[in-house]
C-alpha cells in the first residue's frame, strides 16, 4: 500500500458486487480496499477499526441500512467520508441518504472512470452527485415538501400520531413491517422532515391531522 493511496471499504450486501468493486479499486492505481461489509451494522464496526478514507455504501441491504449506518457514522464523528453507491435513485433513497451525512451519490452503472473520480473528489471532501440525483435534488429544494400523502400515507400518520408502533401499524392495516416503514420514509420525504415527532407536527401544521 503506497502512503498517498486513497483507502477503501466496500459496503454491499451482493459478494458478486463486492468481488468486483475491490477488483476493479485494486487493479487501478491510487486505491487500498481495506476490507468489505455486507450490511450497515457490519460498515460501522469496520469503518471504527479500519479507519479508511472512503465508504462505498449500499443503501439497501438486510441486516442494517445505509442510511442508518451514515447516520451513525456521522454521529460519531468518523474520518471516513461516504460515498452512496447505489441502484435506486428515487427522493425516499437520495435525501435521507444526504440528510444522514453522505458525501456524494453515485449510481451503479457509473462508469468506471466516474466512480474513481468520485472517490478521490469524496476523499477531499468534495460532494459528488450523478447527474439524476443531483436534479431531484435540486427539484426538492426548489419545492420542498409539497406533494401530497398518499391515503395509505395518511393513515399511516394518524396512527403514528396516536403513538402506534410500527408493528402495530402493520397490525391495523394488514401490510407487514417493512411496508409501513417505506411509507414512513415517503411521507417524511413529502413533509420535509426526518422523524416521526417531526411528521406529526407537520401533519398538524398543515391540517393533514385534525
Amino acid at each position: 500500500m503506497s502512503d498517498d493511496a486513497i483507502t477503501l471499504l466496500i459496503v454491499d450486501d451482493h459478494p458478486v458486487v463486492r468481488d468486483g468493486l475491490r477488483g476493479m479499486f485494486e487493479s487501478a492505481p491510487g486505491f487500498t480496499v481495506l476490507g468489505e461489509a455486507s450490511n450497515g451494522v457490519e460498515a460501522v464496526t469496520l469503518a471504527q477499526s479500519l479507519d479508511p478514507d472512503v465508504v462505498l455504501m449500499d443503501l439497501r441491504m438486510p441486516g442494517g441500512n445505509g442510511v442508518e449506518a451514515i447516520a451513525d457514522l456521522t454521529r460519531q464523528s468518523a474520518r471516513a467520508k461516504i460515498l452512496v453507491l447505489t441502484t435506486y435513485d428515487t427522493d425516499s433513497d437520495t435525501i435521507p441518504a444526504i440528510e444522514a451525512g453522505a458525501t456524494g451519490y453515485l449510481l451503479k452503472d457509473a462508469p468506471r472512470e466516474e466512480l474513481f473520480s468520485a472517490v478521490r473528489a469524496a476523499a477531499e471532501g468534495r460532494t459528488v452527485l450523478s447527474p439524476a440525483v443531483a436534479s431531484r435534488l435540486v427539484s426538492a429544494v426548489r419545492a420542498p415538501a409539497n406533494e401530497p400523502l398518499s391515503a395509505r400515507e395518511r393513515e399511516v400518520l394518524t396512527l403514528v400520531a396516536k403513538g402506534t408502533s410500527n408493528r402495530e401499524i402493520a397490525r391495523v392495516l394488514f401490510i407487514s413491517e417493512a411496508t409501513v416503514k417505506t411509507h414512513l420514509t415517503h411521507l417524511y420525504a413529502k413533509l420535509g422532515v426526518k422523524d416521526r415527532a417531526a411528521a406529526v407536527a407537520v401533519g398538524y401544521d398543515r391540517g393533514i391531522l385534525g
